[in-house]
């Protein structure tokens, strides 16, 4: 996409899906506000709070081993072998790495996918924490609408947790995936003239159908979080978009608006839609490793993140069948490590993070373009390289 205009074979669009093909996916995971709408996610008007610093030089020495292999590998290395587009480390506050590779820049903007729902579910675990939201009453009693919907008998607990009964595959390789009927619901350019499904995410929402008991498993669906960003416009008479700015991102001291991508009626995407600097992503996990504190003030409730720490139900969790996730669980939209080190993480598609190490006072913010959806893909060189980090910067406290 360089030139006034691009050369016909370099020129990308939204519409025929050549934005999102690897390798052009890595030049629009930092421009997606080029190709889209989208609304913003202001950080208000005032000053940004510089992040302190403390660099260090032997962080890409640092050696690990990655799952399933005989071989060790470096941190810089692994960098590599994920497609990281930029990658900040915080320890205790402060920043100890920092790099950029490819198009993104620190004056730039990345998608972070499903990170969006650790956003959202922590909007969402707020107002439980507040009063505001009643986790135990049903989904319709928030959202009739949803009624005759899977969603309206299954409680806001069930929604946080993703633990509903309901029919949606995620599987991107599956072209009849339920997961592809949302995307065309929510694409905001006009539809074919033989479209006859649903125009927007609410209306999507609508349509979809059960498939098993709820409360029984964790099922990652992506709807779920559309359904639960319904259910936090209802309560507050706010956007996702702008209460996330009013709560969150105007008192986070970040250095650049954040922005959303929205539908055709400019319901911003609750699923997956989030765009933001890369150290303004490190900032808001700094500020959940804090327990919910930072810059001197305290930015969401404690009770929040301590739910969010608590995680869910193992049993639950396993029956999901992640192989490479021994032990973790899902709670408010984030995954739980339950390791020694109490980790917890805000994951998204082809590699996006949070990885907040609380023993390690470490926290890790990271965007990538790797070429494979599935964190599963990137994971083995990803997780054991999180975790011998955060042991190397406790030997020097």
């Amino acid at each position: 996409m360089i030139g006034s205009p691009p050369p016909p074979d370099r020129i990308l669009r939204f519409e025929d899906g050549s934005y999102f093909r690897f390798p052009a996916m890595r030049w629009s995971v930092s421009n997606f506000r080029q190709l889209m709408p989208t609304v913003s996610i202001s950080r208000g008007l005032g000053s940004a709070t510089p992040l302190r610093r403390a660099a260090r030089e032997d962080i890409d020495r640092v050696v690990f081993q990655p799952l399933g292999s005989d071989r060790t590998m470096t941190w810089e290395e692994s960098l590599k072998a994920n497609y990281t587009d930029g990658i900040v480390v915080l320890h205790k506050g402060k920043v100890v790495y920092e790099r950029y590779f490819g198009v993104l820049k620190p004056q730039g903007q990345h998608g972070a996918m499903s990170v969006t729902k650790s956003f959202i579910g922590t909007l969402a675990a707020t107002l439980v924490a507040e009063g505001k939201l009643d986790p135990s009453r049903r989904v319709a009693d928030y959202v009739p609408e949803l009624a005759s919907s899977a969603f309206g008998s299954a409680t806001v607990r069930q929604v946080m947790d993703m633990t509903t009964g309901i029919r949606f595959s995620e599987d991107y390789a599956d072209p009849n995936a339920e997961v592809w009927a949302h995307a065309a619901a929510g694409n905001p350019l006009p539809k074919p003239k033989d479209y006859t499904g649903p125009r927007s995410y609410y209306e999507f929402l609508q349509t979809v159908k059960a498939q098993g008991a709820h409360g029984e498993a964790f099922g990652y669906r992506t709807a779920n979080t559309d359904a639960l960003g319904w259910i936090i416009a209802r309560v507050s008479s706010k956007s996702v978009a702008e209460l996330l700015s009013e709560r969150i991102w105007s008192r986070l001291g970040a250095e650049q608006d954040a922005y959303m991508s929205v539908d055709s009626i400019g319901t911003p995407f609750a699923g997956g839609g989030l765009n933001t600097g890369l150290r303004d992503l490190a900032r808001f996990g700094e500020m959940i490793r804090n327990n919910g504190a930072l810059n001197g003030q305290q930015i969401i409730p404690a009770e929040a993140v301590a739910d969010i720490r608590r995680g869910g139900n193992p049993a639950d969790f396993a029956k999901a069948g992640y192989k490479l996730l021994p032990g973790w669980t899902y709670r408010n939209m984030w995954w739980i490590t339950h390791n020694a080190h109490g980790a917890f993480a805000a994951r998204g598609v082809h590699g996006q993070t949070i990885y907040i190490d609380p023993k390690a006072e470490m926290v890790i913010a990271r965007f990538a373009s790797h070429p494979v959806a599935g964190n599963a893909a990137n994971d083995p060189t990803s997780l054991p390289a999180y975790h011998a980090l955060a042991l190397h910067l406790m030997k020097r406290r």
